[in-house]
C-alpha cells in the first residue's frame, strides 16, 4: 500500500461503497450510503479514488464525481499490498478461530468435567458391588445396593441426555434403526455458549443504520430537519436530541439557522449534491431496534445445560470439603473416607505420585468456580437483558409518540400514543404514555384541556406553527444540483 491508513475500518466502508456505485459518486453519495463523518469521507475518498484508478469529473457546482469505468481493482497489487491483504486475512481468522476455541473450552468443561464425575462414580459403583458379592457384612452389602440404585440413576440419566434431550439434535442418527435423521440443531459448543453469554447483538451496527436513516430523511427534504423531526427519527428526548443534532452539525456539515419568525432548523446542503437519485425517497418510518433475547437456545435445551451444571457443582463441591477435610487418604483416615473420595483418590494414585492436589485443584476447585460463573454469569445478563429491552421498547414508543404529535400537533391524548408491535409496548404502557408526553412539554409547554368524558387533551400549538415555518423554509431551498462536467480526467 502507497500511504498509510489510521481508520483501515472507515477505508474500507469507503471502498464498498465506491464498488457498489462505480457508475458515478460524490462525497454526499459515499456519505450516505456509509454514515461516516464527512471529514472523514472527504479525507478517505481521495485516497480510494487513488487506489482503484477513479476517473474524476468536476461538475459546475464544484463538486466531483467519482467513477470507474475500467473496473474496481486495485492498482497496488505488489509484494507488500499481498502481504498486507494476507495479514489482514490472517488476523481476522486469528480472531474467528480464537472465539471458537473459547466456545469449545466452555463445552469441554462442562461436558468434559460431567462425563470425568460420571465415570468415577460408575467407578466406585462397580467396586462397591465387586466388594458386597465377596463379603458378609451387612453394611458392605447395603452400600452395594445403594451402589446399585445409584448406578440406575446415573444410567438413566445418561439415556435421557443422550436420546431424549436436545443437546444431541447436532448429531445426524436414526430414530431406532428408522431412516430418517433426526433434526440437526446448533453445534453444541454455540449452544452451550448463547446460554452463558448469550448471542450476537441484534441491533448491531445500529449507529450507522441511524445515520443512514436520517441522512436519507434529510435528502428527501431539502437537507433541512427540525428538532422534532430528528426527535421521531432517533427516539431521543429533547435534550439528548440537541446534543445529538449538533454532532451530526459537525459531522455532516450542517447548519443551524432561524426562519423568519425565529424557529430554529437545520440545513445540511452538503448532503444533496449527489449523483445518485434513486434513494432520495423515504418511507417516513423509523426505524425500530429489535429486542435482546437471552438466549436462541429452546427452554429445554437450557435447562439440560442447568442440570449438567448442577451435577459437577455438586460433585465438585463433594470432592472439595473431602479433601480439605479428609485430606490425603492414610491408614488412619481409610476407615472413616468417604468411598467415592476414597475410590478417585486410588485412581488418582495411578497417575499422580500425591493425588491430593489434583482432587484439591482438578476435581474440586476448578469445578466448583466455572460451575458457580456458570450459573452466576447468565443470571446477571437476565437482569440486564430485561432492563435493556425495557429502555428498547420505551426508545421504539418514543418514535412512534414524537411522530404522532408531530403529525397532529393540535389534539394529543395520552392514549395516541400506541403501537401495535410488541417491540414498542414497554411493560407499563401507561406511565411511559405520560412520560413522552413530558417530555415533548419540555420542549414546547402544551396547553391542557379536559373533554367531556374527563380525558386530558394536550395542544402543542408552538409546534403546529413551527411545522408551518418549517414548510416555508423548505419551499424557499432550490435543489441543489451537480451540473454539467467542466473538467473530465479521462480527456
Amino acid at each position: 500500500m502507497g500511504f498509510h491508513i489510521k481508520d483501515r475500518g472507515a477505508y474500507q466502508k469507503v471502498a464498498e461503497a465506491f464498488k457498489k456505485q462505480q457508475n458515478g459518486a460524490t462525497v454526499a453519495d459515499i456519505v450516505a450510503k456509509t454514515g461516516l463523518p464527512l471529514h472523514t469521507v472527504k479525507e478517505l475518498v481521495p485516497l480510494a479514488a487513488d487506489e482503484y484508478s477513479a476517473r474524476l469529473q468536476v461538475t459546475e457546482s464544484g463538486e466531483i464525481l467519482y467513477s470507474f469505468p475500467r473496473g474496481f481493482a486495485s492498482k497496488y497489487r505488489g509484494f507488500r499490498a499481498s502481504l498486507r491483504k494476507f495479514g489482514e486475512k490472517l488476523f481476522k481468522g486469528l480472531k474467528i478461530a480464537g472465539s471458537a476455541l473459547f466456545k469449545i473450552w466452555i463445552m469441554l468443561m462442562l461436558v468434559g468435567y460431567f462425563v470425568l464425575f460420571m465415570l468415577v462414580a460408575l467407578a466406585s459403583l462397580l467396586i462397591s458391588v465387586a466388594g458386597s458379592s465377596n463379603s458378609n457384612s451387612r453394611s458392605e452389602h447395603r452400600e452395594g445396593g445403594g451402589g446399585l440404585f445409584f448406578a440406575s440413576f446415573i444410567f438413566d440419566l445418561i439415556i435421557r441426555l443422550w436420546f431424549y434431550s436436545e443437546l444431541t439434535k447436532a448429531v445426524d442418527q436414526t430414530y431406532y434403526g428408522e431412516r430418517t435423521p433426526r433434526p440437526k440443531g446448533k453445534p453444541l459448543y454455540k449452544a452451550i455458549f448463547s446460554f452463558v453469554f448469550g448471542d450476537e447483538d441484534p441491533n448491531k451496527g445500529w449507529t450507522s443504520k441511524e445515520k443512514q436513516s436520517v441522512l436519507a430523511y434529510l435528502q428527501a427534504n431539502q437537507g433541512v430537519i427540525s428538532l422534532p423531526e430528528f426527535m421521531t427519527l432517533t427516539g431521543r428526548t429533547p435534550q439528548a436530541a440537541e446534543t445529538a443534532i449538533t454532532a451530526y452539525c459537525a459531522e455532516f456539515g450542517g447548519l443551524p439557522e432561524a426562519t423568519e419568525d425565529g424557529t430554529v432548523v437545520y440545513q445540511f446542503s452538503d448532503m444533496l449534491l449527489r449523483a445518485d437519485r434513486r434513494d432520495r425517497s423515504y418511507s417516513g418510518a423509523s426505524l425500530l431496534k429489535r429486542l435482546p433475547v437471552f438466549s436462541s437456545n429452546t427452554k429445554g435445551m437450557n435447562v439440560w445445560f442447568c442440570l449438567l451444571n448442577g451435577v459437577n457443582l455438586a460433585f465438585g463441591s463433594y470432592f472439595l470439603f473431602n479433601a480439605l477435610n479428609t485430606g490425603a487418604i492414610t491408614a488412619e483416615t481409610q476407615k472413616t473416607a468417604s468411598y467415592i473420595y476414597h475410590v478417585a483418590y486410588v485412581l488418582a494414585q495411578l497417575v499422580a505420585d500425591n493425588p491430593l492436589p489434583f482432587i484439591t485443584v482438578g476435581l474440586g476447585a476448578i469445578p466448583v468456580i466455572f460451575s458457580v460463573l456458570f450459573w452466576l454469569i447468565p443470571a446477571v445478563r437476565y437482569q440486564a437483558v430485561k432492563k435493556g429491552a425495557e429502555a428498547i421498547k420505551l426508545e421504539n414508543l418514543r418514535k412512534a409518540g414524537y411522530g404522532r404529535i408531530w403529525s397532529a400537533p393540535g389534539a394529543v391524548a395520552s392514549e395516541d400514543i400506541t403501537a401495535e408491535a410488541d417491540i414498542c409496548r414497554p411493560k407499563n404502557l401507561p406511565k411511559a404514555q405520560d412520560t413522552i408526553i413530558k417530555e415533548m412539554g419540555s420542549y414546547t409547554v402544551p396547553e391542557v384541556s379536559l373533554t367531556d368524558s374527563g380525558t386530558t387533551v394536550y395542544a402543542f400549538t408552538e409546534l403546529e406553527r413551527e411545522k408551518e415555518a418549517l414548510q416555508k423554509y423548505r419551499n424557499r431551498v432550490h435543489p441543489q444540483t451537480l451540473g454539467k462536467t467542466v473538467f473530465d480526467s479521462e480527456t
